[in-house]
C-alpha cells in the first residue's frame, strides 16, 4: 500500500501565523519556515513577539476562526484518499488546527501541542518529537509502507528526501533552487499528476 504524506499550511490551508500577522499588525509573525529553516528558532522568536503584544491563544484561535482551506484543496484531499491512506505530517499545534480540519473532513494529522496558562498565554510549544515529518517517514516505512511526500517548505525537505518520492508544492523559489532533487509544482492538478507519477501502481485522474 502506498501512503500519500501532506504538508498542511501552505499546502492545505492558508499559514496561520502570516493571517495572524495580518490582524494584528505584527510583522515579525510573517516569519514562516519558507524563511528559517530552524524551527526552534522560528517558534522562540513566535512566543516573545506574542508575549511583547500581550496576546495569546484565544486571539490566535479567533483569527483561525475565520480561516478556510485553501481554493481546491478539499476537493484535492478527497482525489488524494480515494486513491491513496492519506496522513497530513504537520509542524502546526492542535490547538489551531481543529476548524480547519473539520472542513477537511478530519484527515489524519500528526502535529505538535502548545502549553497555555490559565489566562490563555502561550507559555511553550511541545514537539511531538524532533524531526518529526522524517521520523514518521521512517516509521511508516518500517511497516512496509510506501511513501509518497509533499510539502512546502525547509521543514518539509528531510521528509521529502527520506520518502520514496518526494514533490514540492506551491514552494517559494530559495526552497526550488535548493533542492532541485525534487520535482516542484504549483497547482493542485499538477499535484495530482506528480502523485500518479511517483505512484508504482496504474492510477488516473
Amino acid at each position: 500500500m502506498e501512503l500519500a504524506c501532506l504538508d498542511l499550511e501552505g499546502v492545505l490551508i492558508p499559514e496561520i501565523w502570516i493571517a495572524f500577522a495580518e490582524k494584528t499588525g505584527i510583522d515579525a509573525l510573517k516569519a514562516t519556515t519558507r524563511d528559517i529553516p530552524d524551527y526552534d528558532e522560528l517558534m522562540t522568536m513566535r512566543l516573545k513577539e506574542l508575549d511583547k503584544a500581550g496576546l495569546g491563544l484565544n486571539e490566535i484561535q479567533d483569527v483561525i476562526s475565520t480561516l478556510n482551506p485553501l481554493p481546491g484543496a478539499a476537493e484535492f484531499l478527497d482525489w488524494l484518499r480515494a486513491r491513496f491512506q492519506v496522513v497530513i505530517l504537520s509542524d502546526t499545534f492542535y490547538e489551531f488546527a481543529g476548524p480547519l480540519m473539520a472542513q477537511l473532513g478530519y484527515p489524519t494529522l500528526l502535529c505538535h501541542k502548545l502549553t497555555v496558562d490559565s489566562t490563555g498565554k502561550v507559555v511553550d510549544y511541545n514537539l511531538r518529537q524532533a524531526n518529526p515529518k522524517r521520523q514518521a517517514i521512517c516509521a511508516f516505512k518500517s511497516i512496509y509502507y510506501r511513501t509518497i511526500a509533499a510539502g512546502d517548505s525547509y521543514n518539509d525537505t528531510t521528509m521529502l528526501a527520506e520518502a520514496d518520492a518526494g514533490i514540492l508544492f506551491s514552494a517559494p523559489q530559495n526552497v526550488i533552487d535548493e533542492f532541485p532533487q525534487f520535482p516542484a509544482v504549483h497547482t493542485y492538478d499538477d499535484l495530482k499528476q506528480a502523485f500518479i507519477n511517483a505512484s508504482i501502481r496504474d492510477l488516473e485522474l
